[in-house]
Protein backbone atom coordinates (compact mmCIF):
# COMPACT_ATOMS: atom_id res chain seq x y z
CA UNK A 1 0.00 0.00 0.00
CA UNK A 2 2.73 2.67 0.94
CA UNK A 3 4.46 1.62 -2.34
CA UNK A 4 1.82 2.33 -3.83
CA UNK A 5 0.77 5.79 -2.33
CA UNK A 6 4.42 6.84 -3.36
CA UNK A 7 4.12 5.66 -6.62
CA UNK A 8 0.47 7.40 -7.16
CA UNK A 9 2.25 10.87 -5.73
CA UNK A 10 5.38 11.14 -8.09
CA UNK A 11 3.11 10.10 -11.00
CA UNK A 12 0.91 13.27 -9.81
CA UNK A 13 3.67 15.57 -9.01
CA UNK A 14 5.21 14.68 -12.42
CA UNK A 15 1.90 15.93 -13.93
CA UNK A 16 1.66 18.98 -11.60
CA UNK A 17 5.32 20.26 -13.77
CA UNK A 18 3.98 19.39 -17.58
CA UNK A 19 2.54 21.90 -19.13
CA UNK A 20 -1.04 21.04 -19.68
CA UNK A 21 -0.28 20.27 -23.51
CA UNK A 22 1.86 17.46 -22.45
CA UNK A 23 0.03 15.56 -19.66
CA UNK A 24 -1.00 12.02 -20.64
CA UNK A 25 1.11 11.26 -23.66
CA UNK A 26 3.91 8.95 -24.98
CA UNK A 27 7.09 10.31 -24.99
CA UNK A 28 9.13 8.79 -28.21
CA UNK A 29 13.17 9.17 -29.13
CA UNK A 30 14.03 12.62 -30.68
CA UNK A 31 13.93 11.89 -34.22
CA UNK A 32 15.09 15.24 -35.44
CA UNK A 33 17.44 17.69 -33.07
CA UNK A 34 16.43 20.81 -34.86
CA UNK A 35 13.07 21.77 -36.08
CA UNK A 36 12.47 24.65 -38.95
CA UNK A 37 9.49 26.43 -39.01
CA UNK A 38 9.01 27.73 -42.74
CA UNK A 39 5.96 29.89 -42.69
CA UNK A 40 7.54 32.63 -43.11
CA UNK A 41 10.88 32.07 -44.26
CA UNK A 42 10.89 33.20 -48.15
CA UNK A 43 12.26 37.10 -48.56
CA UNK A 44 10.84 37.06 -51.69
CA UNK A 45 7.17 36.79 -50.40
CA UNK A 46 5.39 39.74 -48.69
CA UNK A 47 3.03 38.02 -46.21
CA UNK A 48 0.07 40.14 -45.89
CA UNK A 49 -3.13 39.26 -43.70
CA UNK A 50 -6.19 40.55 -42.65
CA UNK A 51 -5.54 41.22 -39.05
CA UNK A 52 -7.74 41.59 -35.55
CA UNK A 53 -6.01 42.66 -32.48
CA UNK A 54 -8.23 42.57 -29.29
CA UNK A 55 -6.38 44.04 -26.23
CA UNK A 56 -8.05 44.41 -22.82
CA UNK A 57 -11.44 45.23 -24.33
CA UNK A 58 -10.06 47.35 -27.54
CA UNK A 59 -10.64 46.47 -31.32
CA UNK A 60 -7.78 47.17 -33.94
CA UNK A 61 -8.44 45.73 -37.53
CA UNK A 62 -6.49 46.50 -40.43
CA UNK A 63 -3.69 44.48 -42.52
CA UNK A 64 -0.45 43.12 -41.53
CA UNK A 65 2.60 42.99 -43.49
CA UNK A 66 5.34 40.98 -42.90
CA UNK A 67 8.84 40.44 -44.62
CA UNK A 68 11.95 38.81 -44.37
CA UNK A 69 14.63 41.07 -45.14
CA UNK A 70 17.53 39.31 -44.02
CA UNK A 71 18.68 36.44 -42.00
CA UNK A 72 16.94 36.08 -39.04
CA UNK A 73 15.26 39.32 -39.61
CA UNK A 74 11.56 40.65 -40.24
CA UNK A 75 10.09 43.69 -40.53
CA UNK A 76 6.42 43.53 -39.38
CA UNK A 77 3.74 46.45 -40.42
CA UNK A 78 0.47 46.89 -39.06
CA UNK A 79 -2.00 49.35 -40.62
CA UNK A 80 -5.94 50.03 -40.94
CA UNK A 81 -7.40 49.31 -44.23
CA UNK A 82 -7.08 52.80 -45.43
CA UNK A 83 -2.99 52.97 -44.71
CA UNK A 84 -2.37 54.18 -41.22
CA UNK A 85 0.16 52.73 -39.53
CA UNK A 86 -0.68 51.48 -36.50
CA UNK A 87 2.58 49.81 -35.45
CA UNK A 88 6.21 49.05 -37.27
CA UNK A 89 7.94 46.61 -35.44
CA UNK A 90 11.63 44.71 -36.63
CA UNK A 91 12.74 41.51 -35.03
CA UNK A 92 16.91 41.21 -35.95
CA UNK A 93 18.53 38.15 -34.55
CA UNK A 94 15.79 37.73 -31.44
CA UNK A 95 16.13 41.78 -30.88
CA UNK A 96 12.71 44.05 -30.73
CA UNK A 97 12.82 47.52 -32.04
CA UNK A 98 9.87 49.85 -32.35
CA UNK A 99 9.76 51.78 -35.47
CA UNK A 100 6.21 53.38 -34.87
CA UNK A 101 3.46 52.65 -32.63
CA UNK A 102 0.07 54.50 -32.33
CA UNK A 103 -0.34 56.23 -28.66
CA UNK A 104 -3.23 54.33 -28.15
CA UNK A 105 -1.15 50.85 -28.32
CA UNK A 106 2.21 52.55 -26.53
CA UNK A 107 2.39 51.08 -23.19
CA UNK A 108 5.13 48.79 -21.91
CA UNK A 109 2.93 45.61 -21.24
CA UNK A 110 1.68 45.61 -24.61
CA UNK A 111 5.08 46.23 -26.31
CA UNK A 112 6.08 43.66 -24.16
CA UNK A 113 3.29 41.31 -24.99
CA UNK A 114 3.17 41.81 -28.51
CA UNK A 115 7.05 41.35 -28.68
CA UNK A 116 6.68 38.12 -26.89
CA UNK A 117 4.17 36.98 -29.95
CA UNK A 118 5.75 38.03 -32.89
CA UNK A 119 9.24 36.57 -31.49
CA UNK A 120 7.69 32.90 -31.38
CA UNK A 121 5.89 33.78 -34.59
CA UNK A 122 8.60 34.51 -36.54
CA UNK A 123 11.34 31.93 -35.00
CA UNK A 124 12.54 29.76 -37.58
CA UNK A 125 15.03 27.19 -35.25
CA UNK A 126 13.67 25.18 -32.56
CA UNK A 127 16.33 22.59 -30.63
CA UNK A 128 14.28 19.68 -30.08
CA UNK A 129 14.47 18.60 -26.35
CA UNK A 130 12.20 15.72 -26.08
CA UNK A 131 8.97 13.92 -28.53
CA UNK A 132 5.73 12.39 -27.90
CA UNK A 133 2.92 11.55 -29.96
CA UNK A 134 -0.63 11.61 -30.22
CA UNK A 135 -1.70 9.31 -32.51
CA UNK A 136 -1.98 12.14 -35.29
CA UNK A 137 0.81 14.59 -34.31
CA UNK A 138 4.06 14.32 -33.25
CA UNK A 139 4.26 16.83 -30.95
CA UNK A 140 8.04 18.17 -29.79
CA UNK A 141 9.59 19.90 -27.12
CA UNK A 142 11.73 22.72 -27.31
CA UNK A 143 13.50 24.32 -23.70
CA UNK A 144 13.35 27.67 -23.92
CA UNK A 145 15.41 29.01 -20.86
CA UNK A 146 12.52 28.98 -17.91
CA UNK A 147 10.28 28.18 -20.26
CA UNK A 148 8.87 25.57 -22.98
CA UNK A 149 8.11 25.76 -26.93
CA UNK A 150 5.65 22.47 -27.40
CA UNK A 151 4.96 22.18 -30.96
CA UNK A 152 2.39 20.02 -32.81
CA UNK A 153 3.25 18.47 -36.30
CA UNK A 154 0.52 16.54 -38.17
CA UNK A 155 2.08 12.81 -39.17
CA UNK A 156 -0.14 13.31 -42.73
CA UNK A 157 0.65 16.23 -43.75
CA UNK A 158 3.62 17.35 -41.95
CA UNK A 159 2.50 21.25 -41.39
CA UNK A 160 2.95 22.82 -37.91
CA UNK A 161 -0.45 23.06 -36.70
CA UNK A 162 0.13 24.70 -33.25
CA UNK A 163 2.97 25.92 -31.02
CA UNK A 164 2.75 26.38 -27.40
CA UNK A 165 4.49 28.67 -25.30
CA UNK A 166 4.51 27.08 -21.50
CA UNK A 167 5.66 27.26 -18.31
CA UNK A 168 6.86 24.64 -16.47
CA UNK A 169 3.46 23.81 -15.73
CA UNK A 170 0.95 26.18 -17.78
CA UNK A 171 0.19 26.58 -21.39
CA UNK A 172 1.15 30.81 -21.65
CA UNK A 173 0.45 31.82 -25.46
CA UNK A 174 -1.22 29.56 -28.05
CA UNK A 175 -0.62 29.74 -31.75
CA UNK A 176 -2.92 27.86 -34.15
CA UNK A 177 -2.19 27.69 -37.27
CA UNK A 178 -4.37 27.25 -40.35
CA UNK A 179 -1.51 25.51 -42.78
CA UNK A 180 -1.79 25.63 -46.33
CA UNK A 181 1.31 23.87 -46.97
CA UNK A 182 4.44 23.63 -45.16
CA UNK A 183 5.70 26.28 -46.18
CA UNK A 184 2.74 28.64 -45.98
CA UNK A 185 0.03 29.12 -43.08
CA UNK A 186 -3.36 30.75 -44.47
CA UNK A 187 -4.07 31.47 -41.24
CA UNK A 188 -3.15 32.33 -37.54
CA UNK A 189 -4.64 32.78 -34.15
CA UNK A 190 -2.81 33.85 -31.10
CA UNK A 191 -4.37 33.79 -27.97
CA UNK A 192 -3.23 34.09 -23.92
CA UNK A 193 -4.09 32.08 -21.52
CA UNK A 194 -3.67 35.06 -18.33
CA UNK A 195 -4.48 38.40 -20.63
CA UNK A 196 -6.78 39.28 -22.48
CA UNK A 197 -5.49 39.58 -25.58
CA UNK A 198 -5.96 37.79 -29.00
CA UNK A 199 -4.51 37.87 -32.91
CA UNK A 200 -5.92 36.94 -35.49
CA UNK A 201 -3.82 36.48 -39.00
CA UNK A 202 -6.60 35.57 -42.56
CA UNK A 203 -4.34 35.99 -45.68
CA UNK A 204 -5.59 38.48 -48.17
CA UNK A 205 -5.61 36.56 -51.61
Amino acid sequence: MIRFLTSSVAVLLLMSCSPKSLRGLEQIPVTESVYTVKYFSDPAIDYVYKTSITIYGKSFGGILIAKKTATETHRIVFTTEFGNKLFDFELQDGNFKTNFILDELNRPIIIKTLQADFKLLFREKFAIDEQYSDGQNSILLSEDNNRRNILFVDKASGNLTKLVHASKSKDKIILDYLAETTTFAAGVSISHRDIKLHIDLRRMD
